[in-house]
């Protein structure tokens, strides 16, 4: 069996790469856009070619490799390795991404998994998750979702996709269509991705803000410029963190009635906009808890390299 493995975590806005060795010690990084604009088959040509940069630079052989794995931000049948649609890079969809690379990498072993997934695996093994037999790992980034861990093990569901929760409806109909081609989810109110889509509309609709000249135009605005405009007390953006904790407390409220686990552990670029955000959703999130029983909302200690990480332990 070979000595090494590499994890993939592949984003909306980056894709990162880990080379580990048999201990899980992590060797060597490389990461680099990820490239919305590219079909299926040129994506993965990319992470190939990649993966083989990293191999050369460190001289490792085929043979050398345990495997490969790939945390992909997409709805995935893990059993097939197969992509059916990725909301954040909506090129990469109905593809058999596990084969695809199989054969670039010339027989190498890969697993495909949802990117929530990997991270869930590590956060439960090595980091905020150390200790408990149930874990939910709730990034909260350009996208939402869950990682669910039951009893030590992930939770994959009968296709594979188990854990889309943000793509949960919360208003039938209402709101802004996210790219899982539904009104209403709660990604579509409260993701990184959509929070600056209300912000425009705002905008367009004649409210005033700050944002707008932070970022040079309504277009141009991010989650950095809410955090900025938030430090001033604009109206717009505390309209925004209001929206965004309502939200996602409502969901992580939901998930907790669900499944009746009590350890969140939440990662991801909203927790850096300096807002207070976890803060808020907790706050809100008890209101709605009517039991005094524990429940711990932990912050994700393995931060960039969580992915990566996580993507590896799928071969180990």
């Amino acid at each position: 069996m070979g000595k090494y493995s590499i994890g993939v975590d592949v984003g909306g806005t980056k894709t990162a790469y880990g080379l580990f060795d048999g201990d899980m010690n992590l060797v060597a990084e490389r990461r680099h856009n990820s490239d919305a604009s590219l079909g299926p088959e040129a994506f993965f040509d990319v992470i190939s070619e990649n993966i083989s940069v990293i191999c050369g630079e460190y001289g490792v052989c085929p043979g050398d490799l345990r495997g490969v794995g790939v945390g992909m931000p997409s709805f995935i049948l893990f059993d097939k390795g197969h992509i059916i649609k990725t909301v954040n890079l909506i090129k990469i969809k109905d593809f058999s991404a596990r084969d695809y690379l199989t054969k670039k990498l010339k027989g190498v072993n890969v697993v495909l998994d949802n990117d929530a997934h990997t991270i869930a695996l590590a956060e439960h093994r090595f980091g905020a998750g150390r200790g408990f037999a149930h874990m939910l790992f709730c990034p909260v980034s350009t996208g939402i979702s869950s990682g669910i861990v039951i009893d030590g093990n992930l939770f994959r569901g009968t296709y594979g996709w188990s854990g889309e929760s943000g793509h949960m409806i919360a208003t039938p109909g209402e709101g802004i269509e996210c790219g899982c081609g539904n009104r209403g989810c709660y990604m579509s109110w409260c993701s990184g991705a959509m929070i600056t889509k209300h912000v425009q509309n705002w905008i367009e609709g004649g409210q005033a803000t700050v944002m707008a000249s932070l970022a040079g135009a309504p277009g141009l605005i991010t989650t950095l410029h809410i955090s900025e405009a938030y430090a001033q007390n604009d109206p717009m953006a505390i309209r925004a963190v209001n929206q965004m904790s309502r939200y996602l407390a409502i969901w992580v409220f939901n998930l907790y009635i669900t499944f009746n686990i009590n350890c969140f552990v939440f990662g991801g670029g909203l927790l850096g906009m300096n807002v207070g955000l976890l803060e808020q959703v907790k706050a809100i999130f008890n209101e709605y808890n009517q039991n005094e029983f524990p429940v711990y909302f932990k912050a994700a200690e393995l931060g960039a390299r969580a992915g990566v990480t996580g993507a590896a332990v799928l071969i180990n």
